[in-house]
């Protein structure tokens, strides 16, 4: 009587079966993770995103979100550096850089504005101006920061108007500092009533209301 041998594992051809391998994981693309995080911080605004949110949109486990891009105040920061060398987030100052007056200037950013706030293809409005209406005490740091990026803005505004008038482009009697303030607050107004439902033919009539303020 023969002793039982094992059945033979090898294939046909007489080679070991391959080992089932695991798949690797999903390159990470940071360009993708960014844009999602994007997209829910301008739609819900900082405080309304939680980590959960983020890590879902982004398709991240939170380790991996940590790893990637630091805590969620970190990630917001580098969202807004993004949003801000955007065509969506520069046009205004791509505007100041290529208008040769400082009228065609903030003509072009008024209308400029009326076009993208209210444009479906993203959020409605302006990210800086609205991700961090309503934060919690332990994040006014977020809000204390776009606030100044908005002041930022308005001093770039008031600097270029101030060069109009010491060029002859306005009156000697106009004020560079309060029409930067008004064109600032049109503009973010604009942004809330596109947030609101605003359309692009009404933020167009009020751009070129705005317009006729122009000393």
């Amino acid at each position: 009587m023969t002793e039982a041998t094992a059945p033979d594992s090898r294939t046909p051809d007489n080679r070991t079966p391959d080992r089932p391998r695991r798949g690797r994981p999903p390159a990470f693309d940071r360009t993708e993770a960014l844009a999602a995080a994007t997209r829910l911080f301008w739609e819900r605004g900082y405080e309304a995103t939680s980590v959960t949110d983020l890590t879902t949109a982004m398709g991240m486990r939170p380790g991996s979100l940590y790893a990637a891009f630091g805590d969620k105040r970190s990630l917001f920061e580098e969202v807004v550096r993004r949003y801000g060398s955007s065509p969506v987030g520069a046009f205004a100052t791509v505007a100041l850089e290529e208008e040769p007056t400082a009228y065609g200037a903030f003509a072009r950013i008024l209308r400029e504005a009326a076009a993208i706030y209210p444009d479906p293809s993203h959020p409605a409005g302006c990210l800086v101006i609205s991700a961090a209406t309503n934060v919690s005490v332990q994040d006014a740091g977020i809000q204390a920061h776009l606030r100044e990026l908005r002041n930022g803005n308005t001093r770039i505004f008031e600097a270029r108007l101030d060069r109009a008038r010491t060029d002859g482009e306005l009156p000697p009697d106009s004020d560079p500092k309060a029409l930067a303030g008004y064109l600032a607050t049109v503009i973010q107004g604009m942004s809330q009533q596109a947030r609101d439902g605003a359309s692009a033919a009404d933020l167009a009539r009020t751009a070129e209301l705005a317009l006729r303020a122009w000393p």
